[in-house]
């Protein structure tokens, strides 16, 4: 094994890992893409992935079952902020996007998606007013997602001050018109229900028939996809569980089987576990 990956701190993780090495041609690895492959930034329009995100996905792409990104951007979103279109190496990679709604495959470079739930339009309608209503929050804004709409307090004066007062109502707002909150990093998200990225994840894995699984995250919308992992190891299926560090989420670190200081180790070790892989071939 490659000498600087990072060992997990739990029986199951590092089972998990074994696993993987043992049997990579069986491997799914899933990931998140904000906060995991790329850096969280005050515009989420200006992420991108890390430089080194995706020499190294096409360094272990080849080596694995499959990689797929899971995010709550939409699929081709998330391509374009990440790269990822016509790269040699991943040629079979998977967007996951709208936590599963959308599907991008590199193969054929498009997107799949369901209908649109309707009452997001009507929200979108509706939040400008709404928000003003409830008490403004200087710098707060909001970012239309198409199949959600986001309201982000991260450039308020105070963010969490801004995020703890607009939870509720919020919440309320959504089950008004069909429709969930999902808190995440300085930002709650109004969307569908049946959304999320276990659902996405669980799927995916059962369509590739996959022998174990890699997942890596980094926020509250990444815990379903943890509890996914963690259903499919009490059936068997081995799975390792890792964490792009945040002491913003101290929820999803705390049932990590392995953490690291966010995308640029994530890269880091997505590169080790590329070369580790080869070695134990």
């Amino acid at each position: 094994m490659v000498s600087s990956l990072p060992h997990p701190t739990t029986p199951a993780g590092r089972d998990g890992l074994a696993a993987l090495l043992a049997r990579p041609d069986k491997a799914v690895v899933a990931l998140d893409f904000d906060g995991t492959l790329a850096e969280i930034v005050p515009d989420p329009e200006q992420a991108r992935a890390h430089p080194g995100a995706v020499p190294a996905l096409a360094a272990l792409a080849p080596e694995v079952a499959s990689v797929a990104v899971v995010t709550g951007r939409p699929a081709g979103v998330a391509v374009r902020y990440g790269g990822f279109a016509g790269v040699p190496g991943l040629e079979h990679l998977v967007v996951l996007g709208h936590y599963g709604a959308e599907r991008w495959d590199a193969v054929t470079g498009t997107v799949q998606a369901s209908a649109v739930h309707p009452g997001v339009a009507s929200v979108r309608a509706e939040l400008p007013g709404f928000l003003d209503s409830v008490g403004a929050w200087p710098g707060t804004w909001i970012e239309e997602k198409g199949r959600a709409v986001a309201v982000h307090t991260r450039r308020s004066t105070d963010p969490q001050a801004a995020f703890e007062a607009l939870k509720a109502p919020l919440a309320g707002l959504a089950a008004r018109h069909g429709l969930v909150l999902e808190p995440g990093r300085m930002v709650l998200e109004l969307r569908p229900p049946g959304m999320d990225k276990g659902v996405a994840l669980a799927e995916y894995v059962r369509e590739v028939g996959a022998g174990c699984v890699l997942y890596a995250g980094d926020d509250l919308g990444d815990l379903p996809a943890f509890a996914a992992v963690e259903k499919l190891r009490s059936n068997g299926t081995p799975g390792l569980l890792v964490c792009s560090g945040s002491t913003e989420v101290p929820e999803l670190a705390e049932r990590a089987d392995l953490s690291v200081p966010g995308p640029g180790a994530v890269v880091g070790f997505l590169a080790d576990l590329a070369e580790a892989v080869r070695e134990a071939r």
